[in-house]
Formats: C-alpha cells, structure tokens, sequence
C-alpha cells in the first residue's frame, strides 16, 4: 500500500518534515534504515525542491495562480453539482471543453478553411511571379541564387498581404493549442494537489474524499489504477484522434508524415505514463481525449460547419462520416494486402 505524505520546507532551517496523514499506513524506521519509496507521482514536489530549501521550478507550478485557479474550479463543480468526484471530474472536462475548446477548434477550422481557399489564388500567384522574375534574371543578369532569393522574398509578401486581405493568418489557427495544452497541464497538476492531500474543502481533506470517490473499479481516486483499463483507453482514443486526423489530410508533406509519426509515438507514451499517475488524473485525460474524439467529429458535420459559419471549402463533404469509415477500411484493406 502507497503512504500518503505531507511534504512542508521549514524556511529557518534547510530540514525536511515529513507528515504521515495515515497512521495506520506508516512504518516506524529503526536507526538507519531506509523509509519506504514513494510513488512517481507523490515525491514529484519533493525532487523539485533543492536542499537549500528554496522551492523549485515544480512547487512553484503547482502553487501559482492557473494552478490554484484549477483547484478552485474543481471544488465548485463539486460543491454545486453534490456529485462525486469521479461526476465532478467529468462534469468539469465537459464544461471546459464545451465553453472553451470547442469555439477555439470551430475558430481554428474556420481560419483553416480560409486558407484552404487561398490556395488556387497563391497557386496561380506563384506561376505569375515565376514567370516575371525568370525574365528580369535574364535581362538583368541574375545569377540563380539572386532569382530564387527574390522570388521567395517577393512570395512571402504576396501571401502575406492574400492573408492580411482575408484575415486569416494561419498563426491564428494555434489558438487552441496555446490554450488548450496549458489548461489541460493546470488541470492535471490540480488534481495531483488533490491527491496528495494539498488542498481542504470545507474542513475536508480533498484527498480523503477521493480515496472513496470513485467508481466501478477504481473506487480510489488517489491510487493507480492497476488493471490498466484507464490508461490503455487513454492511449486508444488518442490513437484514434491521431488516425482521423491523419485519414483527412490527404497529400501530406514528408514533415506531416513525421509529425503524424510523432504524435502516434506520444500517444502510445502515455500509456505508461497514465499508469503511474493517480486514477483522478488518469480519468481526467480519459474524459478530456474522449471529449477531443466527439469535438472531432463534431467539426466534420456539414450543418455544425454551417453553424459555426465555417466557409465551405473544396475538401469538404457531404457524407463525412461515411467517407471516414470507408477511408478507414480501405486502409485496413491495404495493409492487409501488404501484409500477404
């Protein structure tokens, strides 16, 4: 069984002390014996803090502001909603993801699309300029390096005014990952506070009430979930957002295809990593990545499309979901064909 531990620095003096909130749960060490190890999760503030007892990078993440503010979010979806707080975690995922990420995806869709439809415009751009700097290199003697440097120069400035015209500059398509992937980091690190007994409500230690706020088989929110079913469905649903990503992205580029490569490498990574992680965070990512899946599928409907005032673009269909598990199968075709 896993010791939960309060860890606190003593400011006068450099000592560590050590709080065990579960009597019941600890071992007495004799003279020089070892204390007992503590998960991943539990000794992470600890090995941030140097021995000069000054905080380090970590317990200064996980006390600042976004952080705190995390916590507060959690609380009051707890407080308000009287679920849970296997409830709490999901209803919070939900309304996060609902209020905040959706519009930021049907914003990055909608640049997206509008850059789509620059395409033919900066195409036919590209064939002009060519053409008009192949002939002022010959009349004026331009060596190749000369001409390609000014027809990159000069592109550069065409497609930028194109996307200073149409206000879509495809920077604003990041938006969302500026966003979301820091959300997602203060949210984990909250519930980490959570479960290492960080935080109080209403003169109760969050960590208690988690040790009995889950559900099914994990009833313990503080502990890993050791049948693995959290963690390996976190790493399928991000596969799988990975997959459909990459079935709609047709012509992909050598650096599309690394990058689709390294984000299939990182989804199988956190396998791993969500199994070394408390069940509440675990459960988090599992609702967040399925949350991702469902606002992926969303973003192909034609009349949410509509609704959200994406512009229609020549990539666009009128049965996506079908054109997605036919794109599916004929992919499994394939590599089974490859594979005799």
């Amino acid at each position: 069984m896993l010791c939960r531990l309060s860890v606190r620095w003593l400011r006068p003096r450099p000592a560590l002390q050590v709080r065990v909130l579960d009597p019941s749960l600890a071992r007495a060490p004799a003279g020089g014996a070892k204390s007992s190890a503590l998960p991943v999760w539990a000794v992470a503030s600890v090995s941030a803090v140097g021995p000069s007892g000054a905080g380090g990078w970590y317990e200064a993440l996980a006390t600042s502001a976004p952080v705190q503010s995390a916590e507060d979010v959690l609380l009051f979806a707890h407080t308000a909603s009287g679920l849970p707080w296997w409830g709490s975690i999901l209803l919070t995922t939900v309304a996060l993801r609902g209020a905040v990420t959706l519009p930021l995806a049907a914003y990055q869709h909608y640049i997206l699309a509008k850059v789509e439809n620059l395409q033919p415009e900066i195409k036919n751009i590209a064939l002009h300029l060519n053409q008009e700097v192949a002939v002022r290199a010959h009349q004026l003697g331009w060596s190749k390096r000369v001409a390609r440097l000014t027809y990159l120069k000069t592109m550069r400035r065409l497609v930028s005014e194109l996307y200073v015209r149409d206000n879509c500059h495809p920077f604003k398509a990041t938006v969302l990952v500026w966003i979301q992937l820091p959300m997602w980091i203060f949210m984990s690190i909250a519930l980490r506070n959570f479960s290492a007994g960080a935080a109080h409500s209403e003169g109760f230690s969050v960590q208690e009430q988690l040790t009995t706020g889950g559900v099914l088989w994990f009833h313990d929110l503080t502990a890993l979930d050791s049948t693995w079913i959290l963690p390996v469905s976190v790493g399928v649903i991000n596969l799988l957002i990975v997959e459909i990503f990459a079935l709609q992205k047709l012509g992909k580029s050598r650096f599309q295809t690394y990058i689709t490569h390294f984000v299939r490498a990182v989804s199988v990574l956190m396998i791993p990593i969500a199994a070394t992680v408390p069940s509440s965070i675990a459960l988090y990512w599992l609702c967040s990545s399925f949350m991702g899946l469902s606002q992926n599928l969303l973003l192909r409907s034609p009349r949410f499309r509509q609704l959200c005032r994406i512009p229609l673009t020549k990539l666009d269909s009128d049965t996506p979901y079908r054109d997605l598990l036919a794109a599916f199968h004929s992919k499994i075709i394939s590599r089974k064909s490859r594979t005799f």
